[in-house]
């Protein structure tokens, strides 16, 4: 039996691509690769696309395969796909949810810890020779006992909230309607919460409606011993003030895992020393990645099996 024709982004784990290949006959669109160098033949046969990337996939790349019925997006955030006009072209969409959610909680824990008590700086300084030749490394900030911000009270706003009890300090959190979470103070203004807290974590999702919803006025409040935590996309921060901030000295630090333009980051970030800069690897541990990978496949099984999708977006 001739198998279906699928087309992967980017690269993938030999865990992914060896079940991918028994199962269909794969093209591959590499990083930063055009539709135009693919076979002619990808064209005309590609019925679905294991999509794995942090690039765009609007109406130019569906409407190039006339085939097209399904995208298989790899990870949870799909607001870098045009599901609309994808829905227009009657193409479903899913995604991998629920699966990374304790990733990203992990993460956003660690980040919080390790910009608060300088640990990468405190090992450079290990690493350096600093501590024999200079002495002891500059104090830091406690972590127990602060005020901790939310923006976005989901899977991974409550899963963060969750993992911050422990510390002993108030959780707030901003969202459009009060959840059920008394525990946890409710806040209805971002900059207002901004005021309260000394640690700002942004856990909500991306697209239009969220884009630059940190901006100037919100890190002006958080103030010059605040800490903002990223762990959702780079959009939902004005960049360009974000900068300004950690520049002037506006808050004290930040914590960032996505970027506007990633991976080709604004080159002012790697000239600082108050920001931890990691690769968007909230997701990026083997367990997680195999379960989201496995996800993206029964989607796709299912797809090709006339069945109902497990996870569809659209």
């Amino acid at each position: 039996m001739t198998k279906p024709t699928i087309l992967t982004f980017e690269s993938y784990d030999d865990w992914d691509v060896e079940p991918l290949e028994a199962a269909y006959k794969v093209y591959n669109l590499p990083y930063e690769g055009k539709v135009s160098d693919l076979p002619a033949d990808a064209i005309t046969e590609v019925e679905a696309f294991a999509f794995r990337g942090h690039g765009v996939l609007g109406a130019d790349i569906i409407n190039a395969f006339p085939k097209l019925g399904m995208i298989a997006n790899y990870g949870v955030g799909y607001d870098t796909i045009d599901v609309d006009h994808a829905s227009s072209r009657g193409v479903r969409v899913t995604n991998t949810p629920d699966v990374l959610t304790d990733d990203v909680a992990d993460l956003v824990i660690g980040m919080i810890i390790a910009q608060s008590r300088g640990i990468v700086g405190a090992s450079n300084w290990v690493h350096s020779g600093n501590w024999a030749r200079n002495g002891a490394f500059p104090l830091q900030s406690k972590v127990s006992g602060k005020r901790f911000g939310i923006v976005g009270l989901g899977r991974i706003g409550r899963a963060v909230a969750e993992r911050l009890q422990p510390f002993g300090g108030d959780v707030y959190y901003y969202s459009r309607t009060k959840k059920d979470a008394p525990q946890w103070t409710h806040c209805t203004d971002i900059v207002s919460m901004a005021e309260k807290v000394d640690v700002l974590v942004i856990t909500v999702s991306g697209g239009p409606e969220t884009a630059g919803l940190i901006g100037a006025e919100t890190l002006t409040a958080l103030g010059p011993q605040g800490l903002l935590v990223n762990a959702s996309r780079g959009t939902t921060v004005d960049e360009a003030a974000l900068l300004d901030a950690l520049e002037t000295g506006t808050i004290r630090s930040a914590a960032l895992d996505v970027y506007d333009n990633e991976p080709h980051i604004d080159p002012r970030f790697l000239t600082l020393d108050n920001v931890l800069l990691q690769p968007h690897q909230s997701s990026g541990t083997v367990e997680t990645r195999k379960i989201m990978g496995q996800l993206q496949r029964d989607n796709l099984a299912a797809y090709f099996a006339g069945k109902p999708l497990l996870t569809p977006v659209n």
